[in-house]
């Protein structure tokens, strides 16, 4: 081996690391035009690039989109081949490329002009002709790349990264983008269920939420759980309020001592004043309510009391949240 990989490696963090410090000093008038005119906008930003910066490209759109600002990618290449048909006068289009340079460039930025829209350029050559077409020059030059033949992307795609990156978050909170609002553009993700998910969402109902009242037998409400594949039933008064709920741990703790158990009724050996849920509570907060309270099962009940659901450990498991 002619390298030493761990001193090399750490030569490529620091020539990486430098290239991102070194872009604060680039951080100023142009980037909050950058700023104004994206959040002046109506419409979308379009993102466009090519190769290893275009990958970057799609990420800073990815990134937009869910965080408040309408995106899409453009592929610099085809956007000669139709796909610059996505582009509206109303969108800005703000486009990587650390040359700035080359025949995509020559052919893509007059058209753009012609559609009318305005352009950002992020791009390492501020003499480019992306420059010169373009309304805003985001500088992201480096002073070397980490590949040693000065060939592969390397230092150049972190600084258009890094930028691309801050001017997302500035975006974002600019517009008030809040952790309901990520967690609405990500419905699948552990946030979007602890943001959005809620009781009703997952509780059990009909057959599956065992309700008895408080005088029916042991036997009877024993029936009615092994229907419903519970764990518990819940029991109710006369008026058809809360009034306990009967669980695997009841009839355990009470079998043991009380041979007769079956022919007894619940509201005798029923657990009194169990803890409950709200149909709207956020899962997650009901998650934390079952593990402070060491439970498996929790009645859901209205702001009557009544009972309108079960919700079990197991139904937070399949959901995500556990």
């Amino acid at each position: 081996m002619k390298i030493n990989p761990i001193r090399r490696a750490r030569e490529v963090l620091d020539i990486e690391a430098e290239a991102v410090k070194n872009l604060k000093s680039n951080i100023g008038k142009e980037f909050i035009r950058a700023l104004d005119l994206i959040l002046k906008t109506k419409a979308r930003v379009v993102v466009s690039g090519m190769g290893k910066t275009g990958i970057v490209a799609q990420k800073f759109s990815a990134t937009l989109a869910s965080t408040g600002t309408p995106s899409l990618f453009l592929h610099s290449a085809e956007a000669a081949h139709g796909d610059l048909g996505k582009v509206t006068r109303e969108d800005i289009v703000i486009i990587l490329s650390n040359s700035g340079q080359g025949e995509q460039m020559k052919q893509l930025l007059p058209l753009l002009k012609k559609i009318g829209c305005k352009i950002i350029a992020l791009t390492g050559n501020k003499n480019s002709i992306l420059a010169k077409y373009s309304d805003v020059v985001l500088d992201v030059s480096v002073k070397k790349e980490a590949c040693p033949l000065g060939l592969a992307p390397t230092a150049s795609t972190t600084a258009a990264l890094a930028m691309s990156d801050a001017l997302a978050v500035c975006l974002l909170e600019l517009k008030g983008f809040k952790e309901e609002d990520f967690a609405f553009f990500h419905p699948g993700g552990l946030l979007g269920k602890k943001l959005l998910l809620r009781v009703e969402d997952i509780m059990r109902r009909g057959k599956a939420n065992p309700v008895v009242g408080e005088d029916k037998k042991i036997s009877e409400v024993l029936f009615k759980i092994t229907q419903g594949r519970a764990g518990s039933a819940t029991v109710v008064d006369k008026k058809g309020r809360l009034s306990g709920i009967f669980t695997d741990g009841d009839l355990r703790r009470h079998l043991e001592v009380d041979p007769n158990l079956s022919r007894r009724r619940v509201k005798e050996v029923m657990t009194k004043n169990p803890s409950t849920v709200g149909p709207q509570m956020l899962a997650a907060e009901a998650l934390r309510i079952l593990k402070d309270k060491k439970i498996d099962e929790v009645p859901v009940v209205d702001k009557n009391r009544h009972p309108v659901g079960l919700l079990d450990v197991q139904d937070l498991l399949k959901a995500g949240l556990v």
